[in-house]
This record gives C-alpha cells, structure tokens and sequence, in this order.
C-alpha cells in the first residue's frame, strides 16, 4: 500500500472491524539478540506513539462532554495496540538493557527527522536535543558495563556510536530556557507537524519509563543517574511539546495525531525486516487509516472544517529506520557546546544566570552522570576484557 500520493485514498479497517483477543495481545516477543535491532526501535518508537495517543484522547475527553464516546472508542483500540507493540519486547531484557534501546531510538529516530525536517529553527532543535541522548546512551552503557557486565554494543549492534555527547552534567537548564518557538499552523508543513508530534511522543515515553524503572535499582548510582536523566527527559518533552502550535484545537491536534500513527507505521511497515513484524504494522497501519477516516469524521461534524485544510493530500516520505552515524558525527563535532537561552541556541557563555543556578544547584553534591562513567571508555565485550597495560598492573599492585 502507498499513502505517499494521496493520504485520503485509503478509508482503512472501520473502528468497528478492529478486533484483538488475549492470545494475539501477549504474543510471541522478538529476539533480543537475533532480531535486527531497528525492529526494536520500532516498537519502542510506536508504543510511544500509542501510549501519546491515549494520553491526549484522554485529555481531550476532560474538556469536551460530546467526544467522550467516540474518543473512549478510539482508546480502547489504541490501549490494545499499544500492549500487543510492547508486549513485543522479550522478557530476557533487563531494565538497563531496554534502557539502552531507548536512547538507540532517540538518537537514530530523531537524527533521522532532523535531516527531513523542512523548518530550520525545528531542524536545529532536533540536533540540539540527540546530542543529549546521545551522551544519556554513554551514560547507560557505562553502567550496564559495571552493573551487569554486559556490553551495550549487544543490543545496539554497532549502529551507533557508545562515546560521549554533550556531557549530561551541563545539560541541565532553567524552565524558561528549555520552551521553544512554536510552528504556525497555518504556514507549516504537515512534515513539520508529524515530526514534532512524533518525537514529543517518543521522548513522553522514555520520561515516563525512567521514572518508574529507577527506583527499582538498589545500587545508589544507577538510582541517581535514572533521577538525572528523567530530569533531562522532562526537558526534553517540554522542548519538543512547545514546538506545536497552541493554537491548534483539540480535534485539530488529535487529526495530526492519528496521521502522524499513519505516517509512522507507514514508515515502519517500509523497512521491517522481520516478516511477522511487518504484518503487524501493515494490519496496524489499516486500522490507523480507519482511525483518521474516524476522526476526520469528528473534526467536520464539529468544527466544520475540511481535514484537508490541516493535513493536505500528500504524506512525506517514510522516515528512514538506519545507522545516523555519519549525520551524527560532524553535528557532535559542530554543536555540542550549545545551549539555549529562551528559545534561542547561543553559545555555553552565553547561557542565562536561571540556568546556571539551576545546574549549579542540581550539581552541588556531584553529579551521577559523571560518577557512573568516570574513567569509563567503551571497549567491545565489556571493561572486563580490556587489555590491562604494564602501567595499570602497577597501579593495581599499589
């Protein structure tokens, strides 16, 4: 199926039609090793974007009496997608270890939508905020290393880079120094708004995972380096979430939702690797067509409006589920000494004086970021089979 050439071509699997029973929902998980590990951060990535569909339906549903039915509909079948998406993830990850698949996702997923993204201010947002879970992904590797033994790399499988970003110690900023420039909604491109809806999502879902996977470490360092990443998170959601417009209304942000569902399992169902995977987002994707015939329905009912006049009639290109790298690298080498000020990039010198008594107070005991890697270095098969020099052996022996 194409949805490139007209997006209201397809009517899609009707509301009523899409059914699920206990068996499907809690199926067959993938390989943690076996499997390509972009079928991985597809998971992730469309369990986000399910779980952000319910939340804004749910919101939605608070401030609107007329559209509790239809949206407690649409949410029943989103909730059933959502836990057959992440009840694909195998039980033989640990917490650390579904940790790292996480930050692959922000880090590929979000380099990705920076090099297609039309707006340049947005552009330079997306850059700015992956160099920071690109340094989180460090962050984790060293302490998956030194907790577990294990090496990142077995999960990442050599498609991103395990060496510092901008140092999570300095990430740190004031509120007002992380709410960004929105998009016009009149103006904009419908990649400009998917994007941003995309990535709001994926970055809700990492927040919301930390804070509840990190009080469950019993070693003080991963517990405080969960605290000051789901700190950077927070940040995160509130940075992309300010790129949408506020002006959009409610039905109005929900119809970008659902064809931002489109767009992704589109995308997803593109570059699936693993053939029961791709039907899954090939099933997934007709029932979210029959989601956004839906709630075109409800925004002419109620706002009288044509969808059209907020979606257009052509979807993007699918987003490309490949290694960054080599996007990655001259940005990490150009832009990591940025910070923002308002809703400007300046340099570190630049930086308001909210920020830095913000981090300088955050930061007053130390910071676990830098504790859990110091004198960290990746090295394949894990610290413990790094090659231990004459100097070191000396050292030891003292």
């Amino acid at each position: 199926m194409t949805i490139e050439t007209n997006i209201w071509g397809h009517a899609g699997v009707p509301l009523d039609k899409q059914r699920f029973n206990w068996q499907e929902m809690a199926g067959k998980p993938i390989s943690k090793l076996d499997d390509d590990a972009f079928t991985r951060v597809r998971i992730i990535l469309l369990n986000g974007l399910e779980l952000d569909a319910l939340r804004l339906k749910h919101i939605a549903a608070r401030m609107n009496r007329d559209l509790r039915v239809p949206l407690a509909q649409l949410r029943r079948v989103e909730q059933h997608q959502a836990t057959m998406i992440n009840w694909l993830i195998s039980a033989d990850h640990s917490p650390l270890e579904t940790t790292i698949a996480y930050e692959q996702v922000a880090i590929e997923v979000t380099a990705a939508v920076a090099q297609q993204e039309p707006d340049p201010y947005q552009a330079q947002t997306y850059r700015f905020g992956l160099l920071e879970d690109f340094d989180h992904l460090y962050r984790y590797s060293a302490m998956l290393d030194r907790l577990e033994g294990k090496d990142a790399n077995n999960i990442i499988q050599g498609y991103t880079d395990i060496v510092p970003g901008r140092d999570t110690v300095d990430e740190h900023r004031a509120p007002e120094d992380d709410v960004r420039d929105s998009y016009d909604r009149e103006d904009a491109q419908l990649a400009t708004k998917l994007h941003a809806t995309l990535i709001t999502a994926a970055e809700y879902q990492t927040h919301d995972y930390y804070m509840n996977i990190g009080p469950t470490f019993a070693d003080p360092v991963a517990r405080q380096l969960y605290a000051e990443i789901a700190s950077i998170e927070e940040q995160h959601v509130t940075q992309y979430g300010s790129l949408q417009d506020p002006q959009e209304s409610l039905l109005e942000k929900i119809l970008i939702h659902e064809a931002t569902e489109v767009y992704t399992y589109y995308s997803c169902s593109m570059s699936e690797t693993n053939p029961r995977i791709r039907a899954l987002w090939e099933r997934f994707l007709d029932y979210e067509l029959g989601h956004l015939t839906f709630v075109a329905e409800l925004f002419k009912k109620y706002e009288r409006r044509d969808p059209a006049e907020v979606l257009g009639t052509v979807m993007p290109a699918p987003l490309p589920f490949a290694s960054q790298r080599a996007f990655i690298r001259p940005v990490l080498a150009d832009e990591k000494c940025l910070s923002s000020k308002g809703t400007g990039y300046v340099s570190r010198s630049e930086e308001s004086a909210a920020t830095r008594d913000a981090r300088a107070t955050l930061n007053a005991a130390g910071s676990p970021s830098n504790a859990a890697s110091a004198g960290y270095q990746w090295t394949p098969g894990t610290e413990l089979n790094r090659h231990v020099t004459k100097q070191e052996i000396s050292y030891a022996e003292t």
